[in-house]
């Protein structure tokens, strides 16, 4: 039975797939990994993940971030202050991407204009061993693999405005906020005591 993707694909000619299950690397770091690959075209994803790996970019932890330190690679995103740099979890999200690549390759895609238009990191079922504690006593000790998936969509590229639609755009005004619009008045009056 083929896999079933999360995500309903209008277009299967323009789009690649690519998926991990099972995978031994830790949830959630591959999913702070991953959500911050959301949106990026395929050659800056791979560079992005290998930054990661060589520890010149950061990856921002915003949902599972209890007792992640902070670092100041994390000024780059907007409200993450704490960042780490997972390896692992960067090394196999690097082999999906080449496996997708691999994919549109082969279907005949233009691999400069892939994007991540999805991507989604699940639990898998935990792996036990066991470890061994004092007085004889015996503690679970789980692993937390994931299954990953990914769809890569090719963009049309950028398009180029019309030449009569820019003339016959009308300009539409913008409703200021009350703080912005006293803002306004007071630095008109200003300019205006200033020539007097």
């Amino acid at each position: 039975m083929p896999k079933s993707y999360s995500v309903d694909i209008k277009d299967q000619t323009k789009t690649v797939k690519a998926s991990g299950s099972d995978l031994r690397v830790h949830f959630k770091n591959t999913h702070e990994a991953a959500r911050q690959l959301k949106g990026y075209s395929l050659k800056r994803a791979q560079s992005y993940l290998q930054h990661v790996i060589d520890q010149k970019e950061a990856v921002p932890f915003r949902t599972f971030n209890r007792g992640v330190g902070r670092t100041s690679q994390s000024k780059a995103f907007y409200l993450a202050p704490q960042a780490r740099f997972p390896r692992k979890s960067a090394e196999f999200l690097l082999n999906l991407l080449q496996n997708a690549e691999s994919n549109a390759e082969a279907k005949g895609l233009d691999v400069e204009q892939l994007k991540v238009t999805h991507i989604m990191v699940n639990q898998a079922q935990r792996g036990r061993r066991r470890t061994y504690r004092a007085h004889g006593r015996i503690n679970p000790f789980m692993s937390s693999p994931c299954h990953i998936e990914m769809v890569l969509t090719e963009s049309e590229g950028t398009v180029a405005k019309a030449e009569g639609a820019a003339e016959g755009a009308k300009k539409v005004a913008k409703k200021l906020s009350a703080k912005v619009a006293a803002k306004v008045r007071r630095f008109s009056a200003g300019n205006k005591s200033t020539k007097a």
